[in-house]
């Protein structure tokens, strides 16, 4: 049945509470309503096309649409949409395990299936916490986190992380954490020039562990990019040098992949850039392809073991939809093409490319700093070029450029008045210029008016 766009309108202000959304700015301007996917695009009600900049919030791999991740999931619906997880099993839910074990580092062997990235970090503190309970160790009840982190909105997954924009009102809900520099680009706490602020983030971070190791459940951290944060790359070696630190004190090492798995930053996963293992390893988002939620917390063989004996250890942790055979199908459906499409391989020159158009962003106005890596890119615009004195959050910077860009078919979402570039894997050269014409066109229609 088709309804009008007003109706359909009507009934989104009526009815929907959007997510990280004020309403009532919201409601003061026409909503895109999407109807269909496409490629890259996304198309609207009334069959206007915009491209999908942000991959429809990072989870979109191969495009929209894709046929072998539709028939996947027809072919799985003829079988059985979902069963539980608790004490059977699934085929699907089988294959994807052995399947993720194959691509992921070589040190995790054990999969935890959940739904969501915050609640794959979720699974994650719980299982480093009682990875120590079940040793016989009670007093191991802290996590040392980076400032400016983000791991989700659940509240463990918020006390791992928190940006006060998105979680300042929660504070009182957090469990306390050891919090530490992260490296901050221009902004380095300790003044310094990059990658030197990354060495001095990571003596604080040794001094922290050595100070309270007795208390440290695990570290925990982003993988290579801080990305809500606003896309800030963490300087080369400090997932290295961070690594070396949990093995000298014998502490777990927790990594969110969520955001920068499944080949957003040129590699599989963000972690091979410094040919690394964690102990414990969040994904999430681009495992589907953008198709259905799902999630993965892998561990290693010595994490898994801690939990398995009499009834006392068991991990005590479940999801009605774990496992769900429909997100499994299309999981493998969405690692097949990788495998198949040598997609990862082919990514290089896109990314390449991307790298040479950035360059032209520098020459406007109120560029003050661009960050990337790989298909990942952050934007930062700034009141002062030289002084780099920020935009005040109330002007809303950020949005206006998204706004203006809506007005030339392109979808974007910035992260404060940082405009992030992360479209899908599968973009062409050309949608990708389009893409990066128009941004450039609506920074300089906002900022240079």
């Amino acid at each position: 049945m088709n309804y009008s766009y007003e109706l359909l309108k009507k009934w989104d202000f009526d009815y929907i509470w959007h997510p990280f959304t004020q309403m009532a700015e919201y409601k003061q301007k026409d909503p895109i309503i999407i109807e269909k996917g496409e490629g890259s695009y996304l198309i609207d009600v009334q069959g206007k096309r915009y491209i999908d900049g942000v991959s429809s919030l990072w989870v979109n791999i191969h495009g929209h649409n894709r046929k072998e991740i539709n028939d996947a999931i027809i072919q799985q619906l003829q079988k059985i949409a979902h069963s539980t997880m608790l004490g059977i099993a699934n085929v699907p839910a089988i294959l994807l395990a052995k399947k993720l074990i194959e691509i992921t580092p070589k040190n995790l062997n054990k999969v935890f299936y959940s739904d969501n990235g915050s609640t794959a970090m979720e699974v994650a503190l719980k299982i480093a916490y009682q990875y120590w309970v079940n040793k016989g160790d009670k007093q191991r009840t802290k996590f040392v986190t980076l400032k400016n982190g983000y791991h989700g909105d659940t509240i463990g997954a918020v006390s791992l992380g928190g940006i006060d924009l998105f979680h300042a009102v929660y504070k009182p809900l957090l469990f306390e954490t050891y919090s530490v520099s992260s490296p901050y680009c221009y902004r380095c706490p300790f003044k310094l020039s990059f990658p030197s602020c990354g060495l001095e983030c990571l003596n604080e971070l040794e001094d922290t562990v050595k100070k309270h190791k007795a208390e440290i459940a695990a570290i925990s951290m982003e993988s290579t990019i801080q990305a809500a944060g606003g896309m800030i790359v963490l300087p080369p070696g400090y997932m290295k040098g961070a690594r070396e630190i949990a093995d000298r004190y014998q502490i777990p090492l927790i990594l969110d992949e969520v955001a920068v798995g499944f080949g957003r930053t040129g590699k599989m996963w963000g972690c091979e850039h410094e040919g690394i293992a964690p102990d414990i390893m969040a994904i999430a988002k681009g495992i589907t392809g953008g198709y259905l939620p799902l999630a993965a917390t892998l561990v290693t063989d010595n994490i898994y073991e801690a939990f398995e004996g009499d009834f006392t250890k068991t991990f005590y942790h479940g999801h009605s939809y774990t496992g769900n055979p429909l997100g499994c199908v299309a999981a493998l459906a969405c690692i097949d093409i990788f495998e198949r499409e040598n997609t990862l391989e082919k990514l290089k020159m896109k990314i390449e490319h991307l790298s040479k158009r950035l360059k032209e962003f520098w020459e406007l106005k109120h560029v003050g700093d661009i960050r990337q890596k790989g298909f990942i890119v952050g934007i930062e615009l700034v009141r002062n070029k030289e002084t780099k004195e920020e935009y005040p959050y109330h002007e809303r910077i950020g949005f206006q450029v998204i706004y203006k860009a809506r007005e030339k078919g392109v979808i974007i979402r910035p992260l404060g008045n940082v405009i992030v570039i992360l479209p899908p894997l599968s973009i062409n050269i050309k949608e990708l210029d389009k893409l990066l014409d128009v941004i450039r066109w609506a920074i300089r229609e906002v900022t240079e008016k």
